[in-house]
């Protein structure tokens, strides 16, 4: 068992920011797993080095240890490997919606009393949509397999099925 406490160095810590490390520390150690501290570095026009320190002095003042840290910023390499092969699996797609095009949507669906789950409309572009699209920064979405049950194990709210109803 692993868990993980990754806040932002973008300011101090909070009242929020001790009580979540609290929980996954204790899950961890209940469990003799580990509890890892990964610094959310990655706005690095925000994060400063002195809260970083300052979260640490934190984490030891609450007498909750870590078995191993690291920062986020340092694995931009490796996320950039995973990003590319799950692109090239077909399993991330592009979308270029802005985020008022989703605002409309999700308004739109719920006055039609339908949850506000994504169209994949970007899954049925064209090539020429997707050109016309070409100065837009895409946006990535996972491509779930919409005729297969989603399960996973939780140890909290035990066994989790979700069945697409749309």
């Amino acid at each position: 068992m692993i868990t993980r406490f990754a806040p932002s160095p973008t300011g101090y810590m909070h009242v929020g920011n001790a009580r979540t490390a609290l929980i996954c520390w204790l899950y961890a150690r209940s469990k003799s797993g580990k509890f890892l501290l990964r610094i959310d570095d990655t706005d690095a026009s925000r994060s400063e080095h002195k809260y970083i320190e300052g979260i640490k002095k934190d984490l030891d003042w609450l007498a909750l240890d870590w078995d191993s840290c690291f920062q986020q910023s340092t694995r931009l390499e490796r996320y950039q490997e995973v990003f590319d092969l799950l692109l090239e699996q077909g399993v991330i797609y592009p979308c270029y919606e802005t985020q008022e095009e989703l605002d409309m949507k999700r308004s739109m669906m719920l006055k039609m009393g339908l949850p506000p789950i994504y169209d994949r409309s970007a899954l049925k572009m064209t090539e020429k949509e997707r050109q016309a699209c070409s100065g837009r920064l895409p946006y990535f979405r996972l491509k779930i397999d919409q005729s297969r049950e989603i399960t996973w194990e939780d140890e909290v709210r035990v066994g989790y099925h979700f069945k697409r109803k749309i």
